[in-house]
């Protein structure tokens, strides 16, 4: 089975908020069986706008993946996340 991927690409402007968020959505990652493979603050962006930082988290499968992103808690976390950062974020299914 394909595993399914979630990458964020941030950028913060207020970090008091993203402490907030990451202490939401580190746990609700877990409940999903999620793993955050990276966490890089400054990412060698070769093209593109660099927005800061970028986070790859692995799923089981791209429908956890979602179930994940669609879920109650992460939407909370994700409300407060967006008055803290700019966010591009991506689901993707890989190996």
């Amino acid at each position: 089975m394909s595993k399914g991927y979630l990458i964020a690409h941030l950028k913060v402007h207020d970090k008091e908020g993203m402490e907030k968020f990451k202490q939401m959505s580190g746990p609700t990652i877990g409940e999903h069986g999620g793993k955050v493979l990276v966490r890089e603050p400054s990412p060698d962006v070769r093209e593109g706008e660099n927005l800061g930082t970028v986070i790859l988290i692995e799923f089981e499968s791209i429908d956890a993946a979602r179930k994940f992103y669609e879920s109650e808690k992460y939407q909370a976390a994700k409300a407060v996340r967006e008055l803290a950062a700019k966010a591009h974020l991506v689901l993707v299914e890989g190996n």
